[in-house]
């Protein structure tokens, strides 16, 4: 019988946990939908848990990960950064190898 492995990684610094999976999806969210209340919304929890998301975030790397716009003709909404660009495109690489890794040690010792 095939299984499939599965894993919960996060990263972590002194103060404790910076990013993991569901941070990365958050700003996936916000990536893809333009908004944070929306993707707070689209991911079942409230505005304010995924703002002290962000903001845990932030205070942990030291830098911003988003930016917000106040609403006016066109709107507002939140953005990715740079930084948030490059931590989101960085995690999902890792990641990637890292469910690699894990199915090619799983068909070693399990196989």
């Amino acid at each position: 019988m095939k299984y499939k492995v599965y894993s919960k990684v996060w990263l972590e610094n002194q103060n404790g946990r910076v990013f993991g999976d569901g941070p990365a999806k958050l700003l996936e969210y916000i990536e893809e939908l333009g908004s944070l209340r929306k993707a707070a919304g689209h991911m079942e929890m409230s505005y304010s848990q995924a703002l002290n998301i962000i903001k845990m975030i932030e205070e942990n790397l030291g830098k911003s990960v988003i930016f917000r716009k106040t609403g006016g003709p066109e709107g507002g909404g939140s953005f990715l950064t740079e930084h948030g660009k490059e931590l989101l495109e960085k995690y999902r690489a890792f990641r990637s190898e890292l469910t690699a890794s894990m199915e090619q040690l799983y068909e070693k010792h399990f196989h």
